[in-house]
């Protein structure tokens, strides 16, 4: 098919879709657009790491420790590679290891419990609320054993756990809460951000996150200068002196580019949150009444809306949705179509309770595009869409 000057070609699932120029492909996310917007702070930024003279940690990347750990209300931060590393080493420095159990999600990303069996624990998976698809505390308080050692909540999609809660039961069980934020830069909880409930937080900074860096990147948080400290010596070799090692520890440095990157990014964060919020109110009214179900904000919660996720009947409507999306250049997203306790990896290798909402979440629900440099109109074009799906449906 010819293609003209104005015109450009997207291959989906072995179809030809054609749109205009002004009709670009929407993503769930565009990590390129938010640099574009900042281009000359980041250039700047990064000019100023070329010149040196720390091309490894440093003082750009003590810089950004300090900005994120304000940022969120907690005293030390801690750079490392990203936030696999970031779950790793925060249940390290808590003695988390062999035969310790740790209760977590299974509706997340596999990273999560990827990083609790690097510390060398086991994790246990539990189910999740219906209405936020973050960790049920009911559900989390009828798995401890005399082995589990922490709760790793992750507060999905951008809305926070129920930490309050969860912070209770542990204090009640004496046990550790630790906080998965990699998702949820600029939450809240009763007006204090997510990262700053439990004994140490996690965070990731990967480009497509509400605070992404231009590559890899992620960061420790906790009150503790004690568990700071160790978990300083564990992020590289167990180093306190050069060369001599304390600890036995790893290699998990933030590169002061990223940091740099970061901090300009950081500054502009509040702003972006609220442009997502405006989006997300925006595409709540438009979905409003459709036979769908749409992202929720909980008293005393503040959604940073990470993801914009609609949850429909069943999964023949999702996928049938997604192609009529492609079909007008929309790509929508899954997160998760694969709950961790069905992979192959980790299929019957788990304590894993009840499932029942995860399992259901996994085949029902679709990511909506949404970041801070989309135009309304790319909302309305996303939300035409949808209605015109389900206008056509039976």
């Amino acid at each position: 098919m010819a293609v003209g000057p104005n015109q450009e070609q997207r291959c989906f699932v072995g179809r030809t879709l054609t749109t205009t120029m002004h009709e670009r492909i929407l993503n769930v996310a565009d990590p390129r657009a938010g640099y574009l917007v900042l281009k000359g702070e980041i250039d700047a930024a990064i000019s100023d790491v070329l010149n040196g003279p720390s091309y490894i940690l440093g003082p750009i990347v003590e810089r950004f420790e300090a900005e994120m750990a304000a940022y969120v209300g907690v005293s030390h931060g801690i750079g490392v590679n990203n936030g696999t590393d970031a779950i790793h080493l925060a249940l390290r420095g808590l003695g988390i290891g062999q035969g310790d159990e740790v209760i977590t999600v299974s509706h997340t990303a596999v990273a999560t419990v990827a990083g609790v069996r690097m510390a060398g624990a086991e994790p246990v998976l539990v189910d999740v609320d219906p209405s936020t698809y973050t960790i049920s505390v009911d559900a989390a308080r009828r798995s401890i054993t005399s082995r589990t050692k922490a709760v790793l909540a992750v507060h999905l999609y951008g809305h926070p756990a129920d930490v309050e809660r969860l912070a209770a039961l542990c204090e009640e069980k004496g046990i550790h809460l630790v906080e998965d934020c990699a998702q949820a830069q600029g939450a809240t909880c009763s007006g204090r951000m997510v990262g700053s409930f439990g004994v140490v937080s996690t965070f990731s900074f990967y480009p497509t996150k509400n605070l992404g860096a231009i590559g890899d990147a992620g960061m420790v948080l906790t009150k503790d200068e004690q568990l700071a400290r160790r978990i300083r010596l564990l992020r590289q070799y167990g180093w306190e002196t050069p060369q001599h090692s304390l600890i036995e520890g790893w290699n998990s440095r933030m590169d002061p580019l990223q940091a740099a990157i970061l901090s300009v990014k950081l500054r502009h964060l509040p702003a972006q949150i609220e442009r997502r919020r405006a989006l997300a109110a925006k595409y709540t009214q438009a979905l409003a009444g459709l036979p769908l179900t749409l992202p929720v904000e909980l008293p005393n919660c503040r959604h940073a809306y990470h993801l914009f996720v609609i949850r429909v009947a069943d999964v023949g409507t999702r996928e049938g949705l997604r192609e009529h999306l492609r079909d007008i250049g929309v790509n929508a997203g899954i997160h998760y179509p694969f709950p961790v306790h069905l992979q192959q990896a980790y299929s019957g290798a788990l304590r894993v309770g009840s499932m029942e909402v995860t399992e259901a979440a996994a085949g029902t629900v679709l990511s909506l595009p949404l970041y801070p440099e989309m135009a309304d109109a790319d909302v309305d074009r996303v939300c035409s869409g949808v209605v015109a799906y389900f206008a056509q449906r039976p």
